[in-house]
């Protein structure tokens, strides 16, 4: 064990003792380091003041991989062995001479971009992932990579200028990052096992710790609620629960992939998942935010977990006391409640390829079209033969306690088609009823989705955009 955190800042190491692990790393930053070029703006991951980049190298000559986060939720010891750029460690990256500006930050300079410039460095940050993963200057592209960051100056039009001229832009090759092969305890408050043997072990000595992963929900007790959980288990470093297997028939991915790792498998065996995780989060959350950590906060308007009861999903537990499977609709209880006992962790989860005859589509209706939590989310697997339908699985999210499948208009819809399966709907839920919408209005808008889904299935080429309703 050890109770140091090592990272890599701005390419000097960095050795932290006697800081609690559970310190955002926009406060170390700004308080302890003095670094005030990454801001605070909403504190909760949403705005993107706070961006800085995560730098991910392989070793090799221009390798790697530059990813933007939010500073303002991640907790210092999830940084052990990672190393990070903030707005500051740009001078001189990629000028060919020290101490110069970046070209991101000179093309936001000669594009009038900067406007107040309270946004800017976060800006900026995102716009030097983005130039470094060698993209096109495509718009839905740069709308894409600026989702994640709010301009209150209204001045979208310069950045987005900006941004087209550094698109592509060769970057220096990553660093690899420090590594740390020891796992990590800090006084019984933060542990960060390597194996999934400590870290059952762990689970079963420390049941009242909360499971961390990418911090995208849990960080927000540290930085908006400033009431920082006493006990955590870090599961990141964990190899069973960072794999994917893309198998022929199944697809396996662990509960700590984050979805910008499993957003390319996910696509590809699903293309009606494109539009949809696009709109799941922002780049800085998908960097860092996990499906396993979406499901275990069963959270009831939670993006995942209706795709994934609409797919069929398993789920793989893991304790002292051995392995079990679990469908996912077993999983989720009552409201935050799950069938996960005190001792269990969620290893990971299994999909079923669609098979001849499925048709698969998802849509989710917010309040915004980015960076907003759903108000309902719905997915739905067909299986259909000679024009019938034969199987059918429709998942809600926002509509009950938990997120959950529509079984009376499933058995409806395939007794007697879709007006009978909009009938059903208000015998399967009893919607919630809050600042994001009325019962009644979400009971309406999964009606509509149905409706939609029965044009979608009549005409097969209409594309699959996720539209407002």
């Amino acid at each position: 064990m050890a109770d140091r955190i090592r990272f890599s800042l701005n390419d000097q190491p960095v050795e932290l003792s006697g800081v609690s692990p559970m310190t955002t790393l926009l406060d170390w930053l700004r308080e302890q380091r003095g670094l005030k070029g990454t801001k605070e703006g909403c504190a909760e991951g949403d705005c993107g003041a706070c961006t800085v980049v995560l730098e991910r190298g392989d070793g090799s000559k221009g390798g790697g991989k530059r990813e933007a986060i939010n500073a303002c939720i991640a907790l210092l010891g999830q940084l052990d062995g990672q190393a990070i750029r903030t707005v500051e460690g740009l001078r001189g990256q990629g000028s060919g001479k020290d101490g110069d500006p970046h070209p991101v930050q000179v093309a936001m300079a000669e594009a009038d971009a900067t406007q107040c410039g309270f946004c800017t460095p976060g800006f900026v940050m995102s716009a030097y992932a983005f130039a470094s993963g060698g993209e096109a200057a495509e718009l839905e592209t740069i709308h894409d990579a600026l989702a994640g960051n709010l301009c209150r100056c209204t001045g979208y039009r310069p950045i987005v200028e900006a941004m087209r001229r550094v698109a592509g832009l060769a970057g220096e090759p990553v660093t690899p990052r420090p590594e740390r092969t020891a796992s990590v305890a800090f006084d019984g408050v933060f542990f960060a096992p390597r194996s999934l043997s400590e870290l059952v072990a762990l689970r079963a000595r420390h049941p009242e710790a909360l499971l961390l992963a990418g911090a995208t929900d849990l960080g927000l007790l540290a930085s908006r609620a400033r009431k920082p959980p006493k006990s955590v288990i870090h599961v990141v470093h964990v190899p069973e629960l960072t794999a994917i297997d893309d198998g022929k028939e199944e697809i396996t991915i662990g509960a700590a992939v984050t979805y910008a790792q499993a957003m390319p498998v996910l696509i590809a065996a699903f293309p009606a998942l494109r539009p949809y995780l696009a709109r799941l989060g922002s780049r800085q959350i998908r960097t860092l935010g996990t499906i396993g950590g979406n499901i275990g906060t069963a959270s009831p308007i939670g993006d995942m977990p209706p795709v994934l009861l609409a797919l069929e999903t398993r789920l793989k537990l893991v304790s002292l006391r051995g392995a079990r499977e679990l469908p996912l609709e077993e999983f989720f209880l009552d409201y935050r409640r799950t069938a996960l006992a005190p001792d269990e962790v969620i290893q990971g989860l299994t999909l079923p390829r669609l098979r001849p005859g499925d048709h698969f589509f998802c849509d989710k209706v917010s309040k915004r079209r980015d960076q907003d939590i759903s108000t309902v989310a719905g997915a739905y697997r067909l299986r259909i033969k000679h024009g019938k339908v034969e199987e059918a699985r429709l998942a809600f999210g926002g509509m009950a306690a938990i997120p959950k499948r529509a079984s009376q208009a499933e058995t409806a819809l395939l007794k007697d088609g879709f007006d009978a399966a909009r009938a059903a709907l208000p015998r399967d839920f009893k919607p919630l009823d809050d600042w994001r919408g009325s019962a009644e209005y979400r009971l309406q808008v999964a009606i509509n989705l149905l409706r939609r889904l029965e044009h979608r299935l009549a005409d097969p080429a209409r594309p699959v955009e996720v539209e407002a309703l």
